[in-house]
């Protein structure tokens, strides 16, 4: 490789990293005070970088907290290699420990919540996941795993509800410990309704499997088990 073009690789390597290490950081920070809170020197000493460095990646902190709240899915899709319904009920029981311990998704969740306050009405992540969802169950219906009645896009739109409200209140009752508990009870209850009995009895669903989802996926790039403190 030519000298002009391995310093260009290296320039744009160096700058993907200091990207990631902003967003890593300003999710930190966010999960910890909130968007009102969470002042960009505070950003930059946790990042470890110049304001230069966060003003080249993003414009102001509205535009570093919008990238956060949509940063959402890519923490949890790209470690889940089961389809269907079983992809479906992956997702949310990763989703269940990751609340716990990944500040990024935290950070998402919060802001998403938070983003009146600082002049959003942004139903973005909400749609992503709804679209997430829908390819697991549209994937679910070619396999024939789902009841005739189901209208895909009314139950995608669901779990992305009850998810929503049941993290919340979990937050409340237990700063989350018993998330993995909620979201398996929850498919317990839903999933006789819309999945056909061949495919009920394939899905797996549990805490166990909760967990152990967690520990493989979480093992190289988040440092183990979750927080329950």
């Amino acid at each position: 490789m030519a000298p002009a073009k391995q310093e260009r690789v290296l320039k744009q390597e160096r700058a993907i990293q200091t990207r990631e290490q902003l967003l890593r950081a300003a999710a930190e920070v966010f999960d910890e005070y909130g968007y009102a809170g969470a002042g960009i020197n505070k950003i930059l000493q946790r990042a470890g970088v110049t304001a230069g460095a966060l003003y080249f990646h993003f414009k102001n902190k509205q535009n570093l907290a919008v990238e956060v709240m949509n940063a959402q899915r890519d923490t949890i899709e790209p470690h889940v290699p089961t389809t269907g319904l079983q992809r479906l009920v992956d997702i949310t029981l990763i989703w269940s420990h990751s609340l716990q311990a990944d500040p990024v998704l935290r950070a998402g969740v919060r802001l998403t919540g938070e983003q009146a306050s600082f002049g959003l009405q942004d139903s973005t992540p909400y749609a992503v996941w709804a679209r997430s969802f829908e390819e697991c169950l549209e994937a679910a219906r070619d396999q024939g795993e789902l009841r005739e009645h189901v209208r895909i896009d009314e139950l995608a739109q669901f779990v992305v509800g009850a998810c929503t409200g049941m993290q919340e209140y979990a937050q409340v009752v237990s700063k989350r410990a018993d998330l993995p508990a909620r979201t398996a009870s929850m498919w317990r209850l839903l999933l006789p309704g819309v999945a056909t009995e061949a495919a009920l009895d394939r899905i797996e669903n549990g805490e166990e499997r909760a967990l152990s989802l967690w520990t493989t996926v979480s093992a190289p790039d988040q440092g183990g088990e979750p927080d329950h403190d």
